[in-house]
C-alpha cells in the first residue's frame, strides 16, 4: 500500500467537500473554491470529515495515480482554509519589485522595466526587497513564483537577480588577477 496514498485526509470545519461522477472534486472553503477532475480509477470516498482514497489494484500505474491523488485532494483542501504563499527576494543593486494596481514593476538591470500582470486569483505582495505570492492554489503560486524567478535567475558570482527566500545560492569564486 501507498503510505501516502492510505493516510486518510482530514477536513477542516468550514470547508465542504463535494465528489461528483468521473471523480469531479470541488473544495469549497473561507478562501475560496477549487475544482479538478482526478483519475477516475481511484476510488474517493467520505466518511464524516475524512476524504480516503483506495486503489483499484496493485499495478505500478495505480500505486503513482494512488499517493498523487490524496496529495492532490490535500492540497486543495490545505488551499481553501489557509492558503498559499511564495516568498520571493530580489538582489543586487539597482534592482528593484514595486506594486502598480495589478501589475508587478521588475526593475532588473534591463534597458526596460519587466511588467507581469497578477494572474486571476492570484496576488502579489512587495515589501522591501520581497515579493510574497499568494493564492488558494499550490500549483499556481509555485507556477507564477518560477515565472517571476526567471526574470533574472540568481548568478553565482555576485548572488544578484531573483531568488526564493530559503533558495541557497551556490557561490563561485571569481577570477584572480596576474601575479
Amino acid at each position: 500500500m501507498s503510505r501516502i496514498g492510505r493516510m486518510p485526509i482530514a477536513v477542516p470545519a468550514g470547508v465542504t467537500v463535494d465528489i461528483a461522477e468521473n471523480n469531479k472534486v470541488t473544495v469549497k472553503g473561507p478562501k475560496g473554491t477549487l475544482e479538478r477532475v482526478l483519475p477516475a480509477e481511484m476510488e474517493i470516498k467520505q466518511d464524516g470529515d475524512t476524504i480516503v482514497v483506495s486503489r483499484p489494484n496493485d499495478l505500478k500505474k495505480m500505486k503513482s495515480l494512488h499517493g498523487l491523488t490524496r496529495t492532490l485532494i490535500n492540497n486543495m483542501v490545505i488551499g481553501v482554509s489557509e492558503g498559499y504563499t511564495k516568498e520571493l527576494e530580489v538582489n543586487g543593486v539597482g534592482y528593484r519589485a514595486q506594486k502598480q494596481g495589478n501589475k508587478l514593476v521588475l526593475s532588473l538591470g534591463y534597458s526596460h522595466p519587466v511588467e507581469m500582470i497578477d494572474p486571476e486569483g492570484l496576488e502579489t505582495v512587495v515589501e522591501g526587497n520581497k515579493i510574497s505570492v499568494k493564492g488558494i492554489d499550490k500549483e499556481k503560486v509555485g507556477q507564477y513564483a518560477a515565472e517571476i524567478r526567471t526574470k533574472r535567475a540568481p548568478e553565482p558570482y555576485k548572488g544578484k537577480g531573483i531568488k526564493y527566500v530559503d533558495e541557497v545560492i551556490r557561490r563561485k569564486v571569481g577570477k584572480t588577477g596576474k601575479k
